[in-house]
C-alpha cells in the first residue's frame, strides 16, 4: 500500500468510526432492546423476475431465496413510481409520489424545484406538456427514519440516497449515519475502485479491485455489532444494479460462460451485478444470525422499480440488460415490468416461514406498516397514502380499495414511457396514456392481469362501463393527491415529430389498441 493510499485509507476508517459512535439516549441506554431492529434492503433496477426465487434460471441469487423461507414472499408487490427517487420518496414518507411532487428521478439535479407545476411550453414534436418534478425531498416531512429515531432507534443510511444533496441528505431527514454520503443516481462513478469522492463522504477512493456494495455493507455491519444492544434501523439501500453497468471481472467470465443464446437473460455484467448484491445482503443476513439477532429483527427486500429492458451504454450493446418476461415492458414504463416488484418480508415469530402472499401492496405501505409492527404511534395529524399490510403478513387479506401510479413524464421513445397514470382495483388495471389519442385525447388500456399478466389483450374496447368505473377514480386519485396532470400541448405538430431527423418508430402492438 503506497503511503498516499494508506493516508486515504486510515482517513476513511476514522470517519466511519466517527460516525457510528452514537450516543446512546439516556433514557433508552438501560433498557432492555424489546423493539424489534429492522433492516431495510433495497435493491436498485432489479426486476420482478431478477431473483432465481421469481423465476429465472440466469442469475444466481441464493441470499436473496434464503429470505424468502425465513418469511413471506408477495407476488403482487408494487412500487410507486417506475422509477427510483419517486419511489424512495414514498418509503420515507408513506405517501404517494404525486402528492409529494418527485415524479421523476430529478433528485441529483444541480436546480432546486420545490414546488409542482406543469410545463409552461413544450417543443412542436411533444404531445404533452408534462410535469416539472421537485429535485429534493423537502424537509418538512416527517420521515420513517425520524419516527423511529424518536422512538429509540439507532437510525443509518447506506448506500444509493437519490433525495437531494446538503441540506436534504439523509442527516436532515431522520438518520445519524450516512455512508456514503453521496446524492448521485448511482454509485460515485464507478463500483469498482478508485471511486469519485467529494470531501464530505465517507469513504475515500478505495483501492483498485474494491467493489462499492462490498464497502457498504462492511460498514453496515460495523453499525450493526456498534449497535447490537439498542434497536436499531439499518436502510441499505443498494447502489446495485443501477448503471454503470460494472461486474467484477470474475464473475463477468462466468456468466459469460453460462449464458445460452436462447434465454432472454443473458447479460453477463447483469448477472455479475445482481451476484454480488445478493453476496452483500447475504454478508449482513449472516451478521444477524451470528449476533444473536435473528429472532429480534424485521428484514424487508424490495426494489425501487423494474428492471432495464434496453441494452447498456457500457457493455454489450447488442443484448437488453435485463428481461422483465412474462411481464410486459420495464423500467419507465407504465407497465407491469416498471412497477411490479419481488418483496419478501421477515417479521420473526409472525411471518409464516417460506409463505406467499398474493396480496396488493404498495412501497406507500412501509411506513405505516413498520409503525404498527414496532408499536409505534403515527404522529398527530399524520396522514399516509399507504396501509398497513400487517393483516397479511399475517396470513390474511386487505381492505384495500385499489393502488395507483401516476407518471407524468416521458418522450415516448419507447413502448410505455410516456404520460399516463394507472389504477388497479383486483384483477383489472386500467392505464389512461394522456393525449395520446385522436385530436390529442386521452386513451385508454385496459387489462385483466388474472389472464393476461404480460399485458398482451387491451380490452377497453370491450368493456368501456369498467374504463368509465375505473378512469373516475384516476380522476378522484389525481385530484385527491393535487398532481400534476400532463395536458395536450396546444403546439403539437404531427408533421414535425415525424419529420424528426433519425427518429426510430416503435410500432405499436395491435393489442395496444382500443378495438
Amino acid at each position: 500500500m503506497t503511503s498516499m493510499s494508506r493516508r486515504n485509507f486510515l482517513k476513511g476508517l476514522s470517519v466511519g468510526i466517527a460516525a457510528m459512535s452514537l450516543p446512546k439516549s439516556s433514557s433508552f441506554a438501560d433498557e432492555p432492546n424489546d423493539k424489534p431492529n429492522i433492516i431495510f434492503f433495497l435493491a436498485d433496477d432489479l426486476g420482478w423476475r431478477d431473483t432465481s426465487l421469481y423465476g429465472s434460471t440466469f442469475y444466481e441469487t441464493p441470499n436473496i431465496d434464503a429470505l424468502a423461507k425465513r418469511g413471506m414472499m408477495f407476488t403482487n408487490a408494487y412500487a410507486a413510481n417506475p422509477l427510483c427517487s419517486p419511489t424512495r420518496s414514498s418509503i420515507l414518507t408513506g405517501l404517494h409520489p404525486a402528492r409529494i411532487g418527485i415524479t421523476s428521478p430529478a433528485c441529483h439535479l444541480p436546480n432546486l424545484v420545490l414546488d409542482k407545476s406543469l410545463q409552461k411550453k413544450a417543443s412542436p414534436r411533444s404531445k404533452w406538456l408534462v410535469a416539472n418534478s421537485l429535485t429534493r425531498l423537502k424537509p418538512g416531512y416527517y420521515t420513517l427514519a425520524e419516527a423511529l429515531k424518536d422512538a429509540g432507534y439507532a437510525t443509518a443510511h447506506f448506500g444509493k440516497w437519490h433525495l437531494g444533496p446538503e441540506p436534504y441528505d439523509p442527516l436532515h431527514h431522520g438518520f445519524d449515519v450516512d455512508i456514503p454520503h453521496w446524492h448521485g443516481p448511482g454509485p460515485p462513478k464507478h463500483y469498482l475502485a478508485p471511486w469519485h469522492t467529494t470531501p464530505k463522504m465517507t469513504i475515500n477512493q478505495g483501492e483498485k479491485g474494491d467493489h462499492i456494495e462490498d464497502i457498504v455493507a462492511a460498514k453496515a455491519i460495523d453499525f450493526i455489532k456498534a449497535n447490537k444492544d439498542r434497536p436499531f434501523f439499518v436502510n441499505y439501500w443498494a447502489f446495485s444494479v443501477h448503471a454503470p453497468h460494472e461486474a467484477k471481472p470474475q464473475l463477468e467470465k462466468k456468466y459469460k460462460n453460462k449464458a445460452r443464446p436462447d434465454d432472454q437473460q443473458r447479460q453477463p455484467v447483469n448477472a455479475g451485478m445482481i451476484e454480488t448484491l445478493d453476496a452483500n445482503v447475504g454478508r449482513v443476513v449472516k451478521t444477524i444470525d451470528e449476533l444473536g439477532l435473528a429472532e429480534n429483527t424485521i428484514i424487508v427486500f424490495f426494489s425501487d422499480n423494474g428492471g432495464i429492458h434496453w441494452p447498456s451504454r457500457q457493455c454489450y450493446p447488442d443484448l437488453p440488460v435485463t428481461s422483465n418476461s412474462p411481464l410486459r415492458g420495464g423500467k419507465a414504463t407504465i407497465y407491469e415490468g416498471g412497477t411490479r416488484e419481488p418483496c419478501i418480508i421477515i417479521w420473526p415469530g409472525v411471518t409464516k416461514p417460506a409463505s406467499k402472499s398474493e396480496q396488493i401492496i404498495s412501497s406507500i405501505d412501509f411506513y405505516p406498516t413498520i409503525l404498527e409492527m414496532t408499536d409505534i404511534e403515527r404522529r398527530a395529524g399524520q396522514h399516509f397514502d399507504g396501509i398497513s399490510i400487517v393483516p397479511a403478513l399475517k396470513g390474511g387479506t386487505l381492505r384495500r380499495d385499489a393502488i395507483f401510479c401516476h407518471f407524468p413524464h416521458g418522450p415516448a421513445n419507447q413502448e410505455g414511457f410516456q404520460p399516463s397514470t394507472y389504477v388497479r382495483k383486483g384483477d383489472w388495471k386500467l392505464i389512461r396514456f394522456y393525449a395520446d389519442g385522436p385530436e390529442q385525447k386521452n386513451r385508454y388500456e385496459l387489462y385483466d392481469l388474472s389472464e393476461d399478466i404480460g399485458e398482451k389483450s387491451n380490452l377497453a374496447a370491450r368493456h368501456p362501463q369498467i374504463v368509465k368505473e375505473l378512469d373516475a377514480m384516476i380522476g378522484r386519485f389525481l385530484d385527491e393527491t393535487e398532481a400534476v396532470v400532463p395536458q395536450a400541448n396546444p403546439a403539437y405538430d404531427p408533421r414535425a415529430r415525424l419529420s424528426l431527423p433519425g427518429r426510430k418508430l416503435t410500432p405499436k402492438r395491435k393489442s395496444d389498441s382500443a378495438e
